[in-house]
């Protein structure tokens, strides 16, 4: 189902809906959904990243439908957030209850934003950088007040992981270390594999 999210920002979205689930409706109830935020548009990231593609399908089988979307016009990372809040709003919405998922600067975007959104379930963030335009994630990480989980790849280097991953731990947060570089070539299941078992951990 394509959706059009609201804020005054030309926002795309593809809402995928649990396998066996109606898709006629143009207004849907939803119980559960993850809200999956892409890469950095500049470089070309959509909501058709395979990561997010694959951790959406894993999420379906489990009976949670997931809204990826697109970003409006690049707009230094500001823009960027309330794209991504939007999203979330979107979702609460039309769902009983929310979760957050981004891949790398979506990874970033999505600890960054958290903070500001009420009645998150959880939060996954695949190969989240320090930070992007103004943003700091490791700051970030003080003010979520749902379960977090950091995923990172040992040979990443891409994204300045690091200290995102060492104030996870000091916060005693999840943290998973995957044998790859940024990108993950050829381990989109396995990643998908550890992002719902951890919201199925949460839900």
């Amino acid at each position: 189902m394509d959706v059009v999210v609201p804020g005054g920002r030309d926002v795309r979205g593809t809402l995928d809906r649990p396998d066996g689930a109606p898709d006629e409706s143009t207004d849907p109830e939803l119980e559960r959904v993850v809200v999956a935020c892409p890469p950095h548009p500049q470089d070309g990231g959509t909501r058709s990243d395979r990561r997010l593609v694959a951790v959406s399908d894993a999420l379906r089988k489990r009976g949670v439908a997931c809204l990826r979307f697109d970003y409006g016009n690049w707009d230094e990372g500001r823009g960027e957030q309330s794209d991504l809040k939007n999203a979330v709003q979107w979702a609460h919405e039309h769902a009983d209850s929310v979760g957050l998922f981004g891949f790398s600067f979506g990874a970033t975007m999505a600890l960054c934003a958290a903070p500001d959104l009420e009645g998150l379930r959880a939060v996954s963030a695949l190969a989240p950088d320090r930070g992007h335009e103004g943003t700091d994630a490791v700051a970030a990480l003080d003010g979520i007040d749902c379960p977090v989980q950091v995923l990172y790849a040992e040979r990443d280097t891409t994204a300045d992981w690091r200290p995102v991953v060492e104030r996870a731990r000091e916060l005693d947060l999840a943290v998973t270390a995957l044998s790859a570089d940024h990108f993950f070539v050829g381990q989109a299941e396995k990643v998908a594999a550890a992002v719902v078992g951890f919201f199925d951990e949460e839900w």
